[in-house]
């Protein structure tokens, strides 16, 4: 019987991780290799998909075809669409005719099997083994949904980035996954193919990256107000103190790289803040990856929240890095369980924070012993407290760490109401415990914030 594997992706940076691992060795051979292009924008007929990004091509002698999701579901959506349960069979049957797959013996590779639309892919070929990867940050948190025996059981390995030297994932392990890491050499070779197709794409005169000063500061953005995890307001003032820290560190060249659905006009404030400061400010308005800047102008330093690019640069190119608006975030983000926590957890915790100018300067990649000794028992007591139920393994270790490890500076990463639920230490005094469910104490505080609203507005 023939063998099919089928690739799911809906970034560039997935494709490059895809091919890498292709490259590497990482897949059992196939007769045939297709890639299924998913596009999960909020309007996917007006953002182009992956495979019209610039150095897209470099990626397809990988693959014997290729896919799309979007036009096999359409008009539905693919980060909200998956088949009802009866009507899987059909569904099977509609795919292998649309996509030529006859009677072949298939596998899936997909990305972030806790959401659609992978979860829908699976869930259509229900006898096909599973090769989860991933590729940024969230692969080091824990999974934050229940899968199901259909999908789990099916899952046959993680493959994932060695974004963090040392540090080894907690999503999939309470199924027992085992995780493998994608050659860092091989992703570096890849994203070289991927940075010199984005430039040959183009007639010299519109190189998209003519423009951008070499040695500059590269600033990052993530659009995090639309994720409702800023307002527009804050992220306006997030790039600025981008600005702010990387002409206070002496850069006379600041490149803004900003999220490809963020409104253009974002750009005006900074531009009027770098002429301020007397330093000349280039916005990269071509989608590029961030790992083609680093290759084509050779920032030297590299500012933002808590992209994955930040450790991207670290890592694959030795490129100095800094955070800014982690604390914040930290503090913001809800419910404790958000799986943002975990990539702001591991930025705010390894990175220095842009405004210490001395710290940015003397900053030096974790060694392999602080990862084992610091940042691995750190992120298994945020993960116990992300889902508890999913790791209870973990109960002794978190309480431990927190019973000796809970200080000033390692209080952001925690929530005393969520200590409390979990009976953890830095919970609530038994004594205090009554006041969040005392009815009469609610009112009098509700009280109190309407007179403070209204005495400040």
């Amino acid at each position: 019987m023939a063998r099919t594997q089928i690739f799911l992706a809906s970034t560039l940076y997935g494709a490059a991780t895809v091919a890498a691992a292709l490259d590497a060795g990482c897949f059992h051979p196939a007769d045939r290799r297709l890639l299924l292009v998913s596009n999960n924008a909020a309007i996917p007929e007006i953002t182009p998909p992956l495979d019209e990004a610039p150095g897209f091509a470099a990626l397809r002698s990988r693959f014997d075809g290729q896919l799309s999701w979007n036009e096999a579901i359409s008009p539905m959506h693919p980060g909200g669409w998956a088949p009802r349960a009866d009507d899987v069979p059909i569904w099977e049957r509609h795919l292998r005719m649309l996509w030529d797959l006859g009677d072949d013996e298939i596998e899936l590779v997909v990305e972030s099997i806790q959401v659609e639309p992978a979860l829908a892919v699976a869930a259509c070929f229900t006898g096909a083994p599973i090769t989860v990867y991933a590729d940024g940050l969230m692969s080091y948190g824990p999974t934050r949904n229940k899968l199901g025996a259909l999908v789990d059981t099916r899952i046959d390995r993680l493959l994932h980035l060695d974004l963090v030297p040392g540090l080894r994932p907690l999503l999939l392990s309470e199924h027992g996954v085992e995780s493998e890491v994608v050659p860092t050499e091989e992703f570096a070779k890849v994203l070289g193919e991927v940075a010199e197709a984005s430039v040959a794409a183009e007639p010299t005169e519109a190189d998209p990256l003519a423009e951008v000063p070499s040695g500059a500061a590269l600033l990052l953005g993530q659009y995090l107000s639309a994720l409702g995890l800023l307002t527009v307001a804050e992220e306006e003032e997030l790039h600025l103190t981008m600005v702010r820290g990387a002409a206070a560190l002496g850069h006379q060249e600041i490149v803004f790289k900003p999220h490809p659905t963020a409104p253009v006009h974002w750009t005006e404030p900074l531009t009027a803040e770098a002429a301020r400061l007397g330093v000349r400010l280039t916005v990269l308005n071509t989608p590029v990856l961030a790992e083609v800047v680093y290759q084509k102008a050779a920032p030297a330093l590299v500012v933002g929240c808590f992209s994955t690019a930040l450790l991207t640069a670290s890592v694959l190119y030795g490129i100095p890095v800094a955070r800014t608006g982690t604390g914040v975030l930290l503090n913001r983000l809800s419910p404790y369980q958000n799986s943002n926590r975990v990539p702001v957890t591991i930025v705010h915790a390894v990175l220095p924070d842009l405004a210490d100018t001395a710290a940015v300067r003397d900053w030096k990649p974790p060694t392999a012993a602080h990862v084992a000794a610091e940042l691995t028992p750190l992120l298994h007591a945020v993960g116990f407290c992300m889902q508890a139920q999913a790791y209870p393994h973990l109960r002794d270790e978190a309480a431990d760490w927190l019973t000796h490890r809970l200080t000033a500076e390692t209080w952001p990463y925690f929530k005393r109401r969520r200590l409390t639920s979990l009976g953890l230490p830095g919970a609530v005094p038994a004594r205090l415990a009554f006041v969040p469910r005392n009815r009469t104490v609610r009112r009098v505080a509700r009280r109190a914030r309407a007179l403070k609203k209204a005495a400040l507005g």
